[in-house]
């Protein structure tokens, strides 16, 4: 049996438009915020659009991606802005940084997990 190529999944944060956070993980990060803003998502952010992502970060694997978002979701409201701010240091607003992964990681382009 032939070994899957290596996916990439991202963890992500959004801000809904009442201030609250919803945490979630994907494949297609564009696609995903883009199913939020238009209902067809999480229960949680049809009645709170829209939603902004505002922190993303790349995992190695479906399972990988899981455990993050668990850990990100047992964060306090004010850690998890904290590790928005983090990312997003020195970025313009809204954007997450775009610091890279080693190459020898395989996810070159991908934003590093803080």
């Amino acid at each position: 049996m032939a070994k899957r190529a290596a996916e990439i999944w991202f963890v992500y944060i959004l801000r809904c438009v009442d201030g609250t956070l919803y945490t979630g993980i994907t494949k297609d990060l564009a696609r995903r915020t883009r199913q939020h803003n238009d209902g067809v998502a999480a229960r949680y952010t049809r009645s709170r659009r829209p939603v902004k992502r505002v922190y993303h970060e790349p995992q190695h694997s479906q399972s990988m991606a899981l455990k993050r978002e668990a850990a990100i979701k047992k964060l306090t409201r004010q850690k998890k802005l904290a590790l928005i701010r983090q990312a997003n240091k020195g970025t313009p607003e809204g954007r997450t940084s775009r610091k890279r992964l080693p190459a020898s990681a395989g996810y070159v382009g991908a934003v590093r997990s803080p």
